[in-house]
């Protein structure tokens, strides 16, 4: 796919770096719905949750995806600070370091952002990349998600044409959500309702608007039952036969077989056989944090209970500064966490399949 609009845009260097260039990322993309796997899209807040992301995907042989929610970019940024631009350009700048030590690809993105926070978030993180790409460098994200699941469908696909003629012009893959997902994550709470369930009538409109790739690539998280946070496994109705509908009557349309590159969101506590099923259908990125919020505290937990001792001064006493130094319970965070992302690539048949 062409990225470029005119001549005197200079293409990107094709350069295997750890973070992916526009190219590479296509070429992810391109691999996975091929081969009919999906990347894990790690949500991560901190230098820590990131490394921890890096090396499970290093240990499951697998290239990915990280990204930052609005919440979490404001906590890179300080808690006092609450900066999402801020927080966003230092952890891509992190991981553009950090990453170059892992053996496998990753591409940078911004998670869900409504309406009421574009521009305070995704529009001057594209102006940057915009500069950026001017002055002959990469964007500093690979791709980034207009979230307008709680504005009318046509309200929704007007604001992702003009985020996608933007993002495309600089080499950008865009994400979009067209459908409703439950439950809360970062204070914006959608109901559990028929909402929950994207139409046919749904992605049709989403084809006409956007195309199918010639003005800009984009995904599509497609809603099928989605709720994001806790849940037990079987406790949400998902339909991934909805996904296969979808795909069906605009492949039918536009003679193209599976023309969505498909996100999944809220899948913590998703059945095996219902992921399978998601990627079956085209999906090729399913978002990944509560499961992996969990896998990194839960050996906190165990570090503070099994050294209560160390970790508290205790009845006069000075504790002991090997049990409360951070990076004694942060190593074993991380590694839970990088534990965790690494069954989410086996999960999703990623692991194995780096570029």
């Amino acid at each position: 796919m062409e990225y470029w609009p005119s001549p005197s845009h200079q293409p990107f260097q094709e350069s295997r770096m750890p973070v992916a260039t526009p190219e590479v990322y296509a070429e992810m993309l391109d691999k996975a719905k091929r081969e009919s796997f999906a990347y894990p899209a790690i949500n991560v807040s901190s230098s820590q949750t990131l490394n921890a992301a890096l090396a499970g995907f290093a240990e499951a042989e697998s290239d990915g995806i990280i990204q930052v929610s609005t919440g979490g970019a404001e906590y890179f940024s300080g808690p006092t600070v609450k900066n999402m631009v801020t927080g966003s350009l230092a952890f891509a700048a992190f991981a553009e370091e950090v990453a170059k030590a892992y053996p496998v690809n990753v591409a940078l993105h911004t998670d869900h952002c409504p309406k009421d926070k574009l521009d305070g978030f995704v529009r001057p993180l594209v102006a940057a990349s915009e500069e950026r790409v001017k002055s002959g460098g990469l964007p500093y994200f690979q791709s980034h998600m207009w979230d307008g699941s709680a504005v009318p469908l046509d309200e929704n696909l007007e604001i992702a044409k003009e985020l996608l003629a933007r993002c495309h012009a600089a080499g950008i893959i865009l994400e979009v959500e067209i459908g409703v997902v439950g439950g809360e994550e970062d204070g914006v709470v959608g109901a559990i309702d028929d909402k929950l369930y994207s139409t046919p009538e749904d992605a049709l409109a989403t084809a006409e608007a956007l195309g199918l790739g010639e003005n800009g690539r984009y995904l599509t998280a497609l809603t099928f039952g989605n709720v994001h946070g806790v849940y037990k496994p079987g406790g949400v109705k998902l339909r991934p036969e909805v996904l296969e509908k979808a795909q069906q009557v605009v492949g039918e349309k536009y003679g193209k077989d599976h023309p969505f590159d498909l996100v999944f969101h809220g899948g913590s506590g998703s059945l095996p056989e219902e992921i399978s099923a998601a990627v079956d259908y085209g999906v090729v990125k399913m978002n990944v944090d509560t499961d992996t919020q969990y896998a990194f505290t839960r050996p906190v937990v165990s570090h503070m209970f099994g050294n209560y001792d160390g970790v508290l001064k205790v009845d006069g006493e000075v504790g002991n500064k090997k049990a409360y130094d951070p990076r004694a319970w942060g190593k074993a965070a991380e590694a839970g966490m990088a534990a965790r992302v690494a069954e989410a690539c086996a999960n999703l048949r990623s692991a194995g399949t780096k570029l």
